[in-house]
């Protein structure tokens, strides 16, 4: 079984986040500059099996596309042309970079570390891939109850 790997695209940083290879746990993986985001996915698919990818979706709450979107789509179609075998997921990414940083507090991180904006990123990775296994979870309990 391979793991899942939630990717929270950014103009100059993204944040990765991954699976242990079972699909339970989701732990923070690194922070990649973005001009050499597919050169690392490429290494990392080579030693380890990644099943899925799953993207954050940038949208306004209003649900209409954010700024950020028109970077995210070019990506993600380039992601799905590099890896066609591996299925690409998006998931709702609002509010992610704020519950990072408040579970950055909540967790007692020091002031100077909650500055590091690629912690932040890797952080709002592992929520995005949270949020993905969690609706996975529930639409596996509806499956179960409909049967």
């Amino acid at each position: 079984m391979g793991r899942i790997m939630a990717i929270d695209y950014g103009i100059k940083r993204t944040g990765l986040a991954v699976t242990d290879p079972l699909g339970i746990i989701a732990s923070g993986l690194d922070t990649v500059e973005t001009p050499k985001l597919m050169s690392y996915l490429e290494n990392y698919t080579r030693r380890e099996t990644v099943d899925r990818f799953v993207v954050g979706d940038a949208r306004h709450m209003d649900n209409t596309p954010s700024e950020s979107a028109r970077y995210i789509e070019p990506f993600v179609v380039a992601l799905k042309a590099k890896f066609p075998d591996i299925p690409v997921d998006r998931v709702d990414e609002r509010f992610t970079s704020k519950m990072a940083f408040q579970s950055m507090i909540d967790s007692g991180m020091s002031k100077k570390k909650r500055r590091d904006k690629a912690i932040i990123d890797t952080v709002s990775a592992v929520l995005i891939l949270q949020s993905f296994m969690r609706s996975a979870e529930i639409a596996q309990s509806r499956n179960r109850d409909t049967q």
